[in-house]
């Protein structure tokens, strides 16, 4: 559970750190004045929706630091490499699985069976280091 007089300290340093009054950060983040108002002033707790909603739109907060102070801020960037799994070097390295199992990292097949008429939105990937990736569909 987030203690909320320590998340309203975190929020305003947000706020102050780039620069904005609470109704232009209000603004950017897509949610009504009197919603920031409430919260800075402990009236309300923060909604999933309206963290999300800062998280989108200042990817340099970190979603550990924001509920609960741990972490940074702003967050270090972190460039991870994938590996070239096409290189000559990756293909003679590789042997096939001998397991029945899935992998753990291997999304299921029913996650993308759905029906043709709905779209993806966003998709947040959680990492075991307490980072995350936000992604979120342009179309």
């Amino acid at each position: 559970m987030i203690n909320s007089d320590e998340f309203t300290k975190r929020l305003q340093k947000v706020i102050d750190f780039y620069g904005e009054s609470a109704s232009s950060f209000s603004e950017k983040i897509g949610v009504q004045r009197s919603s920031i108002s409430h919260i800075l002033s402990g009236r309300n707790k923060p909604s999933l929706d309206f963290v999300m909603k800062i998280l989108t739109t200042y990817p340099e907060v970190e979603l550990y630091w924001l509920l609960n102070g741990k972490g940074s801020f702003p967050a270090e960037s972190k460039t991870i490499q994938p590996p070239d799994l096409f290189s000559k070097e990756a293909e003679q390295k590789t042997e096939p699985k001998k397991t029945t199992e899935p992998p753990i990292n291997e999304i299921p097949s029913q996650v993308f069976k759905s029906d043709s008429s709905k779209q993806i939105e966003r998709i947040v990937i959680f990492y075991t280091d307490g980072s995350f990736k936000n992604f979120e569909n342009s179309i």
